[in-house]
């Protein structure tokens, strides 16, 4: 973390871990981090709360901050009328979560920073996001404070009534949303999610509706299980299901969003055409990218995907990797455009003149890459992708023409415009690292890492990349003896700098449920399997509705909760409702535990409407429906899994897409069918079964594929 510049002022943050909070400290705003301290100097001196969440990438942030809250004027005005709290959302997204769902309600519209004033009983009353310095269309944050400190002066019993009521009637609002029961049913599920996904497709660009554009890797699962889903019943949507799958993928890996230097993805396209992103990289898109295009690549066999997913691998290992294997959370999109220079500009790191380009390759070579990365002398971000001018005269790679097309424009072999474009990569990577790099947000939270771990696992059963496992088993080796209190139990939040002390939300549980299960589907070893199990049983104990079932994002023994929220929507993370349903389903399958898949059961049951209604907003759950009704797939290797022959069998399940199986080692299971396999003739043997009613058992590869491609 860069050190703060230097100011007489520091405030409690000072002694806060989260980069976030520490960026705040010189602020001459008298912050204050949530918990007991703050609130009770709110009661004691009857002053309303200033609620401003963030977190340390976060563009807008770091624009407000600068405008207003390094303003000694209006942090007077902040100091003198409010207790101000500092909150990081990436530490702390129970709070979080609470009051974007107050201003969400109340104005339609959410985003970070996040402002909210609060009763010193910490009722909401009113809340928005980014606000200006000054009053110009829209009020200004000066204004601003002086208005809610007039309300509060004058009205303060009114307002406190008020604040009151729209929190118990958001509360019944939220709870009303899953007050009727009834039954998920699959097809109306898939069918209703088919129908908006292909009425959404950007049928040019690839991607879903219009600008910005995010990458929705859950949907893109879900669009693989559509696939599969109608390939009996219509091929036609049944192909166009996979088709537009794939080209989103091309589209974002081809467009400005990928990081064609360095690899990786940036955090979404503010434009319509996946060219200009906004620079910040973020673990948990990694996370879910990476898995995605493995997947894609075990569908159609393309070696595209695969190497995509391998530059996103090798991303995350050089430059997101904690030494001792946990992985980091974020890099900003902002950083110094030279190292001399104290002004910070988004994209400054990832950019390029053609000037550049040329000196870095020659004028020769350098046209050559120039034409297929899209460079132009002028930059070329179109003027709506960049409306205040700010990359004029600079340029974000993208593949504008393939090898192929700038081969024949140059007229030159294909394999010397191949060779040079990598030469050419490696030759601005190497010049990029002698830029002042972003921003690295070195927290390591236990939810992405879940995610991360899951990632890696699943690419490296479908790339046979071993590392990638290795990479995994590391980083749950990490959070096992730094993000739990004891010996894997008693989970923890977020770890920086060997401290680790806020407990862990229903995301963080499952999420990592979710990674040590793809990790034990990766590598068969039983103790991710026992850990698993482990965490579910403690994320029940924590956070589960025994009366109405599904879990609470923050857990039952939470303080300073204004609100109980059962989440469903999946957005740049899966919620932890549609990711506790697909864990406890595969569970059910790996121990033969049926409460576990009644479980699941009642948190399909509980989100039915939205299942019916609008199952595009849940890709991960209705993911989760179809492999409750149709996962009834078992795939049991028997023998000794260090023998080349039981890699062999294993290598054919991993390279297949089989979103329904469930796959165990002979011996892993409760099941008294499965105890009883053992190998054939002193062969390692697959058995391929349904409801665990199994096939006679095959020792050779070939066999085993087409038992499972059914041909």
């Amino acid at each position: 973390m860069p050190e703060a510049a230097p100011s007489k002022h520091t405030n409690d943050l000072i002694h806060e871990k989260s980069p976030y909070l520490l960026q705040h400290a010189h602020n001459p705003v008298n912050w204050l981090p949530w918990g007991d301290k703050a609130i009770e100097k709110a009661r004691a001196e009857d002053k309303p709360i200033l609620l401003s969440s963030g977190y340390s990438t976060c563009h807008w942030c770091h624009v407000m901050e600068r405008e207003s809250f390094e303003n000694e004027e209006v942090a007077a005005v902040m100091n003198e009328h409010f207790v101000c709290i500092k909150l990081d959302r990436e530490e702390r997204p129970d709070i979080d979560l609470i009051y974007m769902t107050y201003v969400q309600a109340a104005t339609g519209g959410g985003g970070w920073p996040l402002n909210v004033f609060l009763t010193p009983e910490l009722k909401p009353f009113y809340g928005g996001t980014y606000y200006p310095p000054v009053s110009k269309g829209r009020i200004g944050w000066k204004d601003l404070l002086f208005e809610i400190n007039k309300i509060w002066t004058e009205d303060r019993a009114g307002v406190i009534q008020r604040a009151a009521q729209s929190i118990e009637k958001l509360q019944e609002h939220i709870e009303s949303e899953t007050a009727t029961k009834g039954e998920a049913k699959l097809d109306e599920a898939l069918s209703k999610a088919y129908d908006h996904l292909s009425g959404s497709f950007d049928y040019h660009e690839g991607g879903f509706g219009s600008a910005p554009k995010f990458p929705r890797p859950s949907a893109l699962h879900l669009l693989h299980r559509l696939n599969l889903h109608y390939k009996e019943s219509d091929p036609g949507q049944s192909n166009w299901a996979r088709e537009m799958a794939l080209k989103t993928l091309r589209a974002m890996a081809n467009g400005g969003l990928r990081d064609h230097i360095g690899g990786g993805f940036h955090r979404y396209s503010v434009d319509g055409y996946w060219h200009v992103p906004h620079y910040e990289k973020m673990l948990y898109d990694q996370a879910q990218l990476l898995p995605a295009y493995a997947e894609a690549f075990t569908i159609t066999g393309g070696e595209y995907y695969a190497t995509v997913a391998r530059q996103t691998a090798e991303y995350v290992k050089r430059d997101l990797t904690h030494p001792e294997g946990g992985f980091f959370s974020a890099e900003d999109a902002d950083s110094l455009e030279k190292a001399d220079s104290d002004h910070k500009s988004e994209g400054a790191y990832y950019v390029w003149t053609a000037a550049e380009v040329d000196e870095l390759l020659g004028k020769e070579d350098g046209s050559v890459f120039r034409y297929a990365y899209g460079i132009r002398k002028n930059g070329n971000a179109r003027p709506e992708s960049d409306p205040h001018g700010e990359l004029a005269g600079k340029n974000t790679l993208f593949r504008a023409y393939s090898a192929k097309k700038t081969a024949e424009y140059f007229k030159l072999p294909i394999e010397k415009v191949e060779e040079l474009l990598v030469t050419g990569r490696q030759k601005l990577f190497e010049a990029r690292t002698k830029r002042p790099r972003p921003h690295l947000d070195d927290k390591v939270i236990t939810a992405w890492n879940g995610m991360m771990i899951g990632g890696l696992a699943r690419a490296s059963a479908a790339l046979s990349e071993p590392e990638y496992s290795a990479m995994a088993a590391r980083a749950a080796e990490f959070v096992r003896s730094k993000l739990t209190k004891q010996s894997g139990k008693g989970l923890l939040r977020s770890w920086r700098d060997g401290v680790a002390t806020i407990p862990a939300f229903s995301i963080d549980y499952a999420c990592l449920i979710h990674g040590l299960l793809e990790l034990h589907y990766a590598t068969l070893d039983a103790k991710w399997l026992e850990w698993a199990v482990q965490l579910q049983n403690e994320m029940d104990q924590l956070a589960w509705d025994k009366e109405h079932g599904g879990y609470f994002s923050v857990h039952t023994g939470s303080v300073h909760s204004v609100m109980r929220i059962k989440e469903d929507y999946d957005g740049a993370e899966p919620s932890p409702n549609s990711l506790a349903a697909a864990n406890l389903a595969r569970l059910a399958g790996l121990t033969g535990e049926e409460r576990y898949l009644e479980q699941a059961k009642q948190i399909l049951n509980l989100f039915h409407q939205t299942l019916a209604t609008a199952p595009h907003a849940v890709p991960v759950m209705t993911a989760a429906l179809d492999f409750v009704e149709r996962g009834k797939q078992q795939i049991v290797i028997a023998g000794e899994p260090e023998s080349p022959e039981f890699q062999a069998l294993l290598k054919v399940v991993h390279t297949q897409f089989l979103p329904n199986a469930i796959l165990l080692r002979a011996g892993q299971s409760e099941n008294e069918a499965v105890q009883a396999m053992s190998p054939v003739g002193g062969k390692p043997a697959a058995y391929v079964c349904q409801n665990y009613r199994c096939q006679a058992p095959v020792t050779e590869p070939e066999a085993l594929k087409k038992l499972l491609v059914g041909e």
